[in-house]
């Protein structure tokens, strides 16, 4: 919601500001077709690779206080329009299921507005899973409604 490219922006910038998280690497921009929910603008989309002192519990704490201060609030619609939204995707090579966080997160392998940003940091990245790199997992992926265009 609101200035798409601009809330992407500031949660990294947010991220940054962490003295526990350093930004080792950004994605492009990305104009993406909503999945899920299809009843609701576009949005804007990019991954960034990070170094961390946090452990994934901690990690994901940080990544809803930025979202929350950024002021994302909880809406009816799941997938539905908000702020901002920032997704733990890989933290190493762990996996990890609990009711609360899922690693790698357990959606990604689906979602081209992912794999694509990924894609620019680190084709090659295996996922744990599937034992798959993430482009060969791209190039599998049929478009299907997921149309994701670099923005400038």
């Amino acid at each position: 919601m609101g200035d798409r490219l601009s809330n992407c922006q500031k949660g990294i910038d947010a991220l940054a500001l962490t003295d526990k998280i350093f930004i080792e690497a950004e994605s492009n921009f990305y104009k993406t077709e909503p999945v899920d929910y299809l009843d609701q603008d576009w949005f804007a989309n990019c991954a960034v690779k990070i170094k961390t002192v946090l452990d994934p519990f901690e990690l994901l704490n940080e990544l809803k206080r930025i979202e929350a201060t950024s002021g994302r609030k909880s809406g009816p619609i799941r997938f539905g329009p908000r702020i901002l939204d920032l997704d733990l995707i890989f933290f190493d090579d762990i996996l990890l299921q609990t009711p609360d966080l899922i690693i790698p997160h357990p959606r990604m392998h689906k979602r081209r507005f992912v794999l694509v940003p990924l894609c620019d940091i680190e084709p090659d990245i295996l996922h744990p899973l599937y034992h798959k790199d993430i482009k060969t997992i791209l190039d599998q992926l049929d478009e299907n409604g997921q149309k994701v265009y670099r923005l400038a």
